[in-house]
């Protein structure tokens, strides 16, 4: 029997990515919830003028088709079961001239929002065993490059860093920590050579869009992660590099703690990597964790170009601007504190 769609409830994602078309919850007459997901279809390549553009080149890190070669691929499920992990079951799959639409499994449970502390290291004690099996056959859809391609695509005003008159905007003077400044210079000095460290580190099969709203917890305790639209290539420690500051700098975990955060999440990754015979230096996974700061380059600059807008949002929904500014100012300056770590570990 079934039954047809009585509610419809748009979920939050990315409105300025071409590939995501539309997700929401539908619910049926027997009260039966999915999420379903339309991905449009890109041809060729990808704009180089667009942030967002979607890409018909399985190379392009915002290829189109990705996602739904990753729900097709067996050994990535197996892989990610192996290690405590999982993906949302796929009730349907369907591709047109269009794009495609996935009919995905509702995940219960605790969402990554609202995560405690022993949910984060739950996820990245997970994580760890995965990324200890190293990478499974390689498939030429999945990305290869996406730290350096993604951050360096990313529009921003860059020198606003050095104008004085940006740094006086009343959410800036107000809220930044003093040293900001001088040290987001240090990490642009070095962002050439932290994305080349980032590409030498030990590799692994990443999800490298790893971060709150893409993970839940099951109520039996095992955790599952969707949005598989970037999965390919990654240095060993990049998915925990863009778990930790994007919890805080999106305001579902309190900036005060992204200290807490970050250490409890490096020592449950390495211990997943090592309970599951990941048998690397330590210093390198360190060294992927805190080198991924030069993801977030483009970032505090976007934020002074926007200090004087009227309105201020987070991962695209309103939000106060003071408490923001507060909020990304110690999350930036924890990125610093990464970036200076990283030196010191190349040193």
């Amino acid at each position: 029997m079934t039954f047809g769609v009585v509610r419809r409830e748009v979920l939050r994602h990315n409105p300025l990515n071409e590939v995501t078309a539309s997700v929401e919850r539908r619910t049926d007459a027997s009260g039966a919830t999915s999420v379903v997901k339309r991905l449009r279809r890109a041809e060729g390549l990808a704009d180089p003028q667009v942030p967002w553009a979607a890409a018909g080149d399985p190379a392009h890190w915002n290829y189109w088709r990705r996602e739904v070669l990753a729900y097709r691929t067996p050994a990535l499920r197996a892989g990610l079961e192996a290690a405590g992990l999982g993906l949302p079951v796929v009730l349907s799959l369907d591709e047109d001239d269009r794009g495609a639409t996935l009919c995905l499994e509702d995940l219960r449970g605790t969402p990554g929002t609202a995560f405690s502390i022993d949910d984060h290291a739950a996820l990245v004690t997970g994580l760890g065993r995965w990324h200890a099996a190293g990478q499974p056959a390689w498939q030429p859809w999945m990305s290869r490059g996406f730290l350096r391609a993604y951050s360096t695509t990313r529009p921003a005003p860059w020198a606003l860093v050095d104008d004085d008159a940006a740094w006086e905007q009343p959410l800036v003077r107000n809220h930044w920590p003093a040293g900001l400044r001088d040290g987001w210079q240090r990490l642009l000095a070095h962002r050439a050579h932290l994305l080349e460290v980032m590409e030498r580190l030990p590799r692994a099969l990443c999800h490298l869009d790893l971060w709150v709203s893409n993970e839940f917890r099951r109520p039996g305790g095992s955790c599952a992660l969707i949005d598989w639209g970037y999965v390919g290539d990654g240095a060993v420690g990049e998915d925990v590099g863009n778990h930790v500051p994007d919890a805080t700098l999106d305001l579902f975990w309190p900036a005060e703690r992204i200290a807490e955060l970050d250490e409890v999440c490096f020592t449950a990754y390495l211990h997943g990597l090592r309970s599951a015979g990941w048998s690397g230096d330590e210093r390198d996974v360190r060294l992927g964790v805190t080198a991924s700061a030069v993801k977030y380059a483009w970032l505090l600059p976007l934020m002074l170009g926007q200090a004087s807008e009227p309105e201020q949002r987070a991962y695209h929904e309103r939000a106060d601007p003071d408490r923001l500014y507060q909020q990304r100012g110690l999350a930036l300056q924890h990125l610093v504190r990464w970036c200076d770590e990283a030196l010191a570990l190349l040193s």
